[in-house]
């Protein structure tokens, strides 16, 4: 064999063995992405409902933490509650208050939602489709407690105006 041949068989045998390194990685990819979604099924559901509770009220207190926002609904809401405690309220008008006290709350969660979920993909750099984003969910946040101030003044002003003897 002349160093000509010897060439030719070592690119060979190299060029063989990038096919097979490349064929066993493909199986090693095709493997793994048969198997992830086992492994997330797995990891990710709940098999116990108090599991489930328990991560809720985690996700609950995380937001009452980290968002300020959120402190100063719950404190709101819970003065619109104690007003109501106060002024004697009917029960139409409690389930008017909890409505709207609770869809502040749950949609405060949703805008932190969204915001978390914008800053994660952008790795918190600026994003204009990410900022309008943001900003639709907070809109939402203002629509709904301007909802939650209306049903407020509908039921607390007549019953203050009373109290005061107007």
């Amino acid at each position: 064999m002349d160093s000509k041949d010897k060439k030719e068989k070592v690119a060979k045998t190299d060029e063989m063995d990038k096919t097979e390194k490349i064929d066993e990685t493909e199986k090693a990819v095709r493997v793994d992405k048969i198997e992830e979604p086992k492994k997330m099924e797995n990891r990710g559901k709940n098999k116990h409902f108090i599991t489930s509770l328990e991560f809720a009220f985690k996700g609950i207190q995380t937001v009452f933490e980290e968002e300020r926002n959120m402190r100063k609904h719950v404190l709101l809401g819970g003065l619109a509650m104690l007003a109501g405690v106060i002024l004697g309220l009917d029960r139409l008008e409690w389930l008017w208050i909890f409505l709207a006290v609770f869809l502040v709350w749950i949609v405060e969660i949703i805008n932190t939602v969204f915001e978390n979920v914008v800053d994660m993909c952008t790795e918190c750099h600026y994003n204009a489709i990410g900022k309008k984003i943001k900003d639709m969910a907070a809109g939402a946040v203002l629509l709904t407690s301007i909802f939650a101030v209306i049903v407020g003044l509908i039921i607390f002003l007549p019953k203050i105006l009373e109290f005061l003897g107007a």
